[in-house]
């Protein structure tokens, strides 16, 4: 079977397309063929060196995807062959087959297709906890989301919305303003670095933003700490781009609060996994959230999917199709 693989940390011309072994699922385990897996940002972060890097090279990239189940192992009663699946942080998902631990899958319902499936839940779990569990949402409150036009992005201005907040996105060009305002975003900044908090105090009635979710690295940090309200909530994700540095607490302004929102935070549980998943699963279904797909590619096509997402070209969420 055809696996996409990283020989060495680098850039995009790292990755190959290998031949490897069928995988036969161990106990606990079921063997899926995808239909299709998520790109994400973390991707890339294990690419370069910044994760993973105790793992051996060559090693298969991805941890997310949707398929069918082929067979199962021995003590797997949940599922069985011919259920379709979606799952999040299997490794090895840049994969025409894989073996994933029973505990990290989630049954996919009929109104869902499959790369729906697989382009909502890395992302679509991360929105969810941002804005149910890091920073509970409530009606009228502002936020302010970097990134807006990304896959995560999207689906978190939609979570916002359907909580009844309003969002202030920050898009890096022009010709993402359009998705962002789709999406239900009341305002859109274009700003490539950090200068575009007196825009989002003015857009928040002077006061600033109840809550910024950044991810964009340290050159939007302080930006960020400056469009927060009294008492506002800074949620910082995204470790590839780095951290902002050692952080003197006593000099935080506004009696903000500052935290690193951690994914599996949400889902720390099989049974959390499957409650939020059907959550996203059931606004999709009714039309409540839309999951947008950028673009699709080849599995053997990962480096170019690896190299449109790090040029900040691209829009939604990425997938590669076997």
């Amino acid at each position: 079977m055809k696996t996409v693989v990283m020989t060495r940390a680098g850039g995009p011309e790292v990755l190959e397309v290998v031949e490897r072994p069928e995988p036969v699922p161990a106990a606990g385990q079921v063997l899926v063929e995808l239909a299709a897996a998520g790109v994400n940002f973390m991707d890339t972060g294990v690419r370069r060196g910044l994760a993973w890097a105790p793992e051996p090279n060559p090693k298969v990239l991805g941890v997310e995807g949707a398929g069918r189940v082929l067979a199962v192992g021995e003590g797997v009663s949940r599922f069985r062959p011919g259920d379709r699946v979606a799952w999040v942080y299997a490794p090895g998902s840049y994969a025409e087959r894989l073996a994933v631990p029973a505990d990290a899958l989630v049954a996919v319902p009929d109104a869902i297709d499959d790369r729906t499936a697989a382009a909502v839940m890395m992302q679509g779990l991360t929105a969810s906890h941002f804005a149910t569990d890091f920073y509970p949402v409530q009606p009228g409150d502002i936020a302010l989301v970097h990134a807006a036009a990304g896959g995560l992005g999207l689906l978190l201005t939609q979570i916002v919305r359907l909580r009844g907040g309003h969002v202030i996105g920050r898009v890096s060009s022009p010709d993402k303003v359009a998705a962002v305002r789709n999406a239900g975003a009341d305002h859109v900044i274009v700003a490539t670095g950090g200068d575009f908090a007196a825009e989002v105090v003015r857009l928040s009635g002077g006061e600033g933003v109840h809550v910024v979710y950044d991810g964009s690295g340290p050159a939007t940090f302080q930006g960020s700490l400056d469009s927060l309200r009294r008492s506002g909530t800074f949620c910082w994700y995204g470790p590839v781009l780095g951290g902002p540095g050692p952080l003197d607490i006593m000099s935080l302004p506004k009696s903000i609060k500052i935290g690193y929102a951690a994914f599996f935070d949400h889902i720390h549980t099989p049974d959390l996994l499957r409650a939020r998943a059907g959550q996203l699963f059931e606004w999709i279904a009714s039309g409540a959230l839309k999951v947008t797909v950028g673009a699709t590619y080849p599995l053997a096509a990962a480096a170019g999917a690896h190299r449109d997402m790090e040029s900040r070209a691209t829009t939604g969420k990425l997938l590669l199709l076997p």
